[in-house]
Order: structure tokens, then sequence, then C-alpha cells
């Protein structure tokens, strides 16, 4: 039944996705909008089509996922690294709440001016500010996936006179994996979001850098092919992550 209920939103969402097009469209050809802001479905087609004829839509897109790989391997393994040696060690949690409190907040975007003066406009900024976006959320859920682990198993661990070492590779870590793969999933989403803010820095590729060129020279239909295209490539990494995890955690996925 819930099944059923999920086929019949997801065919109902793209019925009225359908008919945005259709409306925006209408209204761009009865002059009810200015094309020259919003351009047109059709334009913005015809745009896409012609980018991916000539390659040019193709590189942007590798560009910025070379670009999110590295950001995501750099910043989520060191949220990884981290979140467990602070989930498995009150003291490092204790010393660490402050720093927690007092960067998390801070959006990737406000860090760009100190990147450009230590690192300068290269690959080393960009890669910086993405890797920035996916550190805090590993490092939080891999946090909470350690210090939610089942208290009786603790005790029974205890109880068996287990190593230390035994207890954490056997019972604690084994129970965090449904929590850093949550991290896992959510950093990646947050590294490609990032990207859009990191080619702003002096890139000359990337769909980033094709949104903000676009800008400048007001081709709202190139506009639109770099913002569809953050938005197509998004969901089809979330989707990837998902079939992922229900391959491999197959055992903490609910019927």
């Amino acid at each position: 039944m819930k099944k059923n209920v999920k086929v019949q939103m997801t065919i109902i969402a793209w019925i009225v996705l359908v008919l945005i097009l259709l409306l925006w469209q209408v209204a761009g050809s009865k002059g009810w909008i200015s094309i020259a802001i919003l351009s047109s479905p059709t334009r913005i087609f015809e745009k896409f089509i012609q980018m991916l004829g000539d390659g040019s839509l193709t590189r942007h897109v590798f560009t910025s996922l070379g670009r999110v790989l590295k950001g995501f391997c750099v910043g989520a393994g060191i949220g990884l690294v981290l979140g467990l040696l602070i989930g498995l060690s009150k003291r490092l949690e204790a010393f660490s709440d402050l720093f927690i409190g007092l960067l998390r907040p801070i959006p990737p975007i406000a860090w760009i001016p100190l990147l450009i003066l230590c690192l300068g406009i290269g690959e080393e900024s960009k890669v910086t500010v993405i890797a920035i976006g996916s550190f805090w959320p590993m490092l939080l859920d891999t946090i909470h996936g350690v210090k939610s682990t089942d208290k009786a198993l603790l005790e029974l661990g205890n109880v068996l006179e287990k190593k230390k070492k035994t207890v954490v590779l056997k019972i604690i870590l084994p129970s965090a994996v449904p929590a850093i793969f949550t991290g896992a999933r959510q950093a990646i989403s947050r590294a490609w979001s990032c990207v859009v803010t990191a080619e702003m820095i002096a890139a000359s590729s990337g769909t980033g850098y094709l949104i903000q060129y676009a800008r400048e020279l007001s081709q709202p239909a190139l506009m639109f092919v770099g913002v569809a295209m953050i938005g197509l490539v998004g969901l089809l990494i979330d989707l990837i992550m998902m079939q992922l995890e229900k391959r491999l955690l197959s055992w903490n996925i609910s019927n």
C-alpha cells in the first residue's frame, strides 16, 4: 500500500512539473513575463541540446564533478576520522564542543576571502570550499552514530570482558555504519551544492562558472541550463547514494 502511494505521488509530482513548464512557456509566449529575464523552456532546451552537441556542457559538468570528488574525499575523510575519535572519547568530545559550536554555523562562502589570501585563486581554494561544506555532515553524523550505540550491547561486551579494540570493531563501528552512510550521503550532496560557490573563485570552467558567465553576459537560457544541471546532477547523485544504501545496508532498512 505504501509503495502504491509513493508511486502515485511521484506521478503527480511529474504532472505538476510538466504543468509548471507549460504555464511558463505560455506566459513567455503571451508576453506575461519577460523572456529576457526568465527565457522560456523551449529556448532553454534548445540551448541545452546545442551545448550537449558541441560537448561544452559535458566538459563543464565533469569539471565540477572532479572538484566535488576531491573536496568530498578530503572533507568527508577528515570528518569521518575526527567523528570516530570524538565519539569514542568523552574528553575529546568535551574539548571539541566549543570549536564545533563556533565553526559549524559559518557557511563555506564566508571562508572564500581567507582562502584566496592563503591559497590563491587556483584549484586548492575551490576544493577547500567544497571540503568545508562536506566536512560537517560527515563529522556530526559519525559522532551521532558512535554515541548511539546500543547500551545493552556495550554492557554485554563489558560482561564478556572484551578488549576495547574488540568492542570498537565488533560493536560500535557496525552500529555506527548507518549513521555514517547518512553523513556521507548528506556530505556528497552538500559538496555538490557548494561547487557553485567554489567555482566563483576565478574559475574558467564548471557549472558554477557557467552560471556566472551567463549572468555577466545576460544570457538567461544559458544560465538556466547551468542551474538545471546543478539540480539534475544533484538528484542523480542522491539517487545513486540511495541505491548504494539499499544494497549495502539492506539489513538496516525496514520494509
